[in-house]
């Protein structure tokens, strides 16, 4: 039986990969700081490492075939984003495992690309975009080099999954509870969405392929191209009610960025709420033969539902 590890197990991204790689009857190895696991991963080995301890992270890789990262520094301070990289390539390399990662649009930089494919440069202009810049091609070096297999898919926002943390949760549902929808930009710009089943299904599709794949993969997960209009229209139908309409005062986050780490952090990345793009590809297509891919209104209630807010719809 294959034997994947997972870092980051309880963020939301991992739990929701560890979870996917159970369901396909992979042995999950979910690694925590603590050991401890979130109970839809009941099944999975459990496992504590520090990933900033490298002799730690190698140990806890040991005798694997697959590692996921899924680690998730805190967002107003990604120093540890690259030393951490740094370390997982080391398990790998030392383990012999394939590397699995996700990636963000953040490499392209402002103005945004309105298309992204695999082949559309990389061109970051904030803090951010820099380092997971540099992180990819860290990833690449390593692949080049001989030492350690990466297959990178690159998504959009996270919507559904359990956990909170995303634009969908902190902002657009926000005040559901109110009947109010909640736009974090123009309510016509076209945004990169993941529904984050889909992405975790795609990592064990991709995991399945793993003998066909290159040192180096760097994959696009179309996922869902949405305006807050369509999401919202979404939410309606599933809700069964109309909703009212809000905007994310970025006035009072812009404000309050010189004093608040967070808000500093959110402001900074700003743009990406107000450019259109959309993830594209047809290298993944022809890879899989089909994506995952969940229809709008079952992903929008299945995210409401992984919010506990399946009592609206009455």
């Amino acid at each position: 039986m294959t034997k994947i590890a997972i870092l980051g197990a309880r963020g939301r991204l991992g739990r929701a990969v560890a979870k996917a790689f159970l369901d396909a009857g992979y042995e999950v190895r979910a690694i925590t700081r603590d050991g401890k696991l979130p109970t839809e991963l009941l099944g999975a080995e459990a496992f504590a490492a520090d990933a900033l301890d490298r002799q730690s992270l190698v140990a806890a890789t040991g005798g694997i075939d697959i590692v996921f990262n899924g680690l998730s520094p805190v967002y107003s301070d990604w120093s540890s984003v690259l030393p951490m990289a740094e370390n997982v390539m080391a398990a790998c390399h030392a383990n012999g495992a394939l590397h699995m990662a996700a990636g963000t649009v953040y490499n392209f930089g402002s103005p945004m690309p309105a298309v992204i494919s695999e082949d559309t440069p990389q061109r970051p202009t904030t803090e951010k975009g820099r380092i997971r810049t540099e992180q990819e091609q860290l990833y690449r070096r390593e692949a080049d080099a001989g030492r350690v297999r990466t297959v990178l898919l690159r998504a959009g926002d996270f919507f559904g999954g359990k956990g909170t943390g995303s634009w969908f949760d902190l902002v657009i549902a926000s005040k559901l509870t109110k009947g109010v929808y909640t736009a974090p930009g123009p309510v016509e710009l076209v945004h990169a969405w993941a529904y984050l089943p889909d992405l975790a299904r795609t990592f064990v599709a991709l995991a399945e392929k793993r003998g066909e794949l290159g040192a180096y993969e760097s994959f696009n997960l179309p996922g869902h191209s949405l305006t807050d209009l369509e999401i919202k229209a979404a939410m309606e139908r599933v809700m069964g009610r109309k909703l009212k309409l809000a905007s994310m005062p970025w006035w009072v986050l812009r404000a309050g960025s010189p004093f608040v780490a967070m808000w500093k952090a959110i402001v900074s990345m700003s743009y990406l709420r107000f450019e259109p793009h959309q993830l594209v590809s047809t290298r993944l297509e022809t890879m899989l033969g089909q994506i995952p891919h969940t229809p709008l209104d079952e992903a929008v209630k299945g995210a409401l539902d992984d919010l506990d807010f399946a009592l609206l719809q009455a």
